[in-house]
């Protein structure tokens, strides 16, 4: 029998699944997520491994989905220092790069930005020619500061020709630095895309650190199995891959929830309620996978383009703190999160939290009803009905329609929903709801994307789309999948009549299997 593991890291707690080669769930586990995140994974490999008896030589697979590279962003901290290369003067001057970038993070990560000559329109004819010593002279000025160059170009998704010409140069004067192309990070928009392309840069070690750190837990362990990484649509990406393009693993969490339900309930479309133990995050199950956010996303302060679930999260967790003053309560959104069994009241500790609240009600944690009994029925009640109005409140900004939908639990904190929602026509909690993470980063398949404008002065629709099929066909395998299984999951065509000629935008998402290897992924 052979096996896949998956692991999820939350701020709270960091979930273990084994799914067997029937792909049903054989064991999972929950452990406290540890400050340096490492520990927390081997605690919860090792413990999963142990209860279920598997011998480790038999898990071929290994999934993380991790938040070390969101929590290197947010906090500021270790990001490293970039060189920004821009291919596009004289068309893009006007604008610099980090442009409206917040003070803060822009310190931290910026060594200097140059536009240089060059560009491509929007049919992949050239804007201007490269200068090489305009390259070159960058490079000398910021040898021994930048730890890492981004290099962007206009329209280069259409034509990535001299993004990689430039790359060369720049391995020429400062040797094997990493260096971050825009024409595979985020979509058509050059700002955006810049932007992304710069945090990806910045996020190199953090990558690096994340993919060792994951090799040697899985060593410490006897576990040879080929790595792969969650990325933020619900699929994976083999670790070559996730060592390029890190800022991919960015909003994984709720993505393998959503996933995870998927699988656990057998349903396509849905509404899922992810409840941690700090936020509850809201997601939609459209054909099997994540609906994609239509917004900009905004990570760290910095606006970006690339692909993101559509995710709603607010401050109503398993750990959320429930305050009194002046007779109103207050719900979240402190919590005490993954410090839950030590300060919780049913626990023995002294901070009243949601959990407290539907145990005293009876709804869970029958044999600590004791810690709670003190509180009062009705106080709790009163709490409940805010939490519910809360999830309600949520949950109907998220529906695209009056009609009611099925709602599926996943994550350790569902036990505080109510099992009767306004806007819902059941309250679905499967087997293993608490592990669905884990679950949905061991089950994903790797998808491959591509956005691409085409001139139909050219080629006719059909042979616009075919080209962008084989293109994303390309990237899945790319990213490790099987080329046998892939099949394209969704085509958008969007005329753009604001461009001369006869302009189409075409996006092209292909998905497949994990493809196998004996290679150098295994560890």
């Amino acid at each position: 029998m052979m096996y896949r593991l998956g692991l999820d890291v939350g701020g709270t707690n960091t979930d273990a699944a084994l799914i067997d080669e029937d792909l049903k769930v054989f064991h999972t586990v929950k452990v406290p997520t540890t400050k340096d995140v490492e520990s927390g994974i081997i605690d919860a490999i090792a413990k999963v491994v142990r209860e279920s008896k598997v011998d480790s030589s038999a898990i071929k697979y290994a999934m993380l989905g991790t938040t070390h590279c969101t929590n290197a962003i947010v906090e500021r901290k270790r990001l490293d220092k970039v060189g920004v290369i821009r291919i596009g003067k004289p068309a893009t001057t006007a604008i610099p790069p980090f442009t409206n970038w917040p003070k803060d993070i822009r310190e931290k990560i910026e060594v200097a930005s140059i536009i240089v000559s060059g560009g491509y329109e929007f049919d992949g004819r050239l804007i201007a020619e490269l200068d090489k010593e305009e390259v070159s002279k960058f490079c000398r000025e910021i040898s021994g500061k930048a730890e890492s160059i981004a290099i962007s170009g206009v329209y280069a998704p259409v034509n990535k020709e001299q993004e990689e010409i430039v790359a060369t140069w720049v391995r020429e004067e400062l040797g094997e630095i990493p260096i971050s192309l825009s024409n595979a990070i985020g979509s058509i928009g050059l700002l955006e895309r810049e932007n992304a392309t710069i945090l990806n840069a910045a996020l190199m070690t953090t990558g690096q650190t994340v993919i060792n750190g994951f090799s040697k837990a899985l060593s410490s362990l006897n576990i040879k199995a080929e790595m792969f990484f969650s990325q933020n649509d619900g699929t994976l990406m083999n670790a070559a891959y996730a060592e390029r393009y890190p800022i991919l693993t960015m909003g994984c969490g709720p993505t393998n929830s959503i996933r995870g339900s998927a699988h656990l309930t057998g349903l396509d479309d849905a509404i899922v309620l992810d409840v941690g133990g700090t936020t509850s995050d809201i997601g939609v199950l459209s054909k099997g996978f994540p609906r994609e956010s239509s917004l900009a996303v905004i990570i760290g302060g910095v606006n970006t383009n690339f692909r993101m679930p559509d995710i709603l999260s607010i401050g109503l967790g398993g750990g959320t703190r429930i305050l009194e003053n002046n007779e109103k309560i207050i719900v979240g959104p402190e919590s005490v999160g993954y410090e839950i069994t030590k300060k919780a009241l049913l626990f023995g500790g002294d901070v009243l939290t949601t959990s407290d609240i539907v145990t005293r009600l009876g709804y869970a944690f029958e044999d600590r009803a004791d810690q709670v009994e003190h509180l009062s029925i009705l106080f709790c009640e009163k709490v409940n009905e805010q939490m519910t109005e809360m999830l309600e409140d949520a949950i109907d900004q998220m529906k695209t329609s009056s009609k009611e939908v099925p709602l599926i639990l996943s994550g350790g904190g569902s036990i505080i929903v109510s099992k009767s929602l306004k806007g819902v026509s059941e309250v679905i909690m499967p087997e293993h709801y608490g592990a669905a993470n884990a679950i949905g980063a061991a089950l994903s398949k790797v998808s491959g994307d591509v956005e691409r404008i085409y001139s139909l002065d050219n080629m006719n629709r059909e042979e616009a789309i075919t080209d962008a099929k084989k293109l994303a066909t390309h990237e899945a395998i790319k990213a490790g999948a099987d080329e046998k299984t892939i099949s394209i999951i969704s085509i958008e065509d969007i005329p753009l009549a604001y461009l001369p000629g006869n302009a189409l935008l075409i996006r092209v998402k292909a998905v497949g299997d994990l493809q196998y290897s004996n290679e150098s992924m295994i560890v």
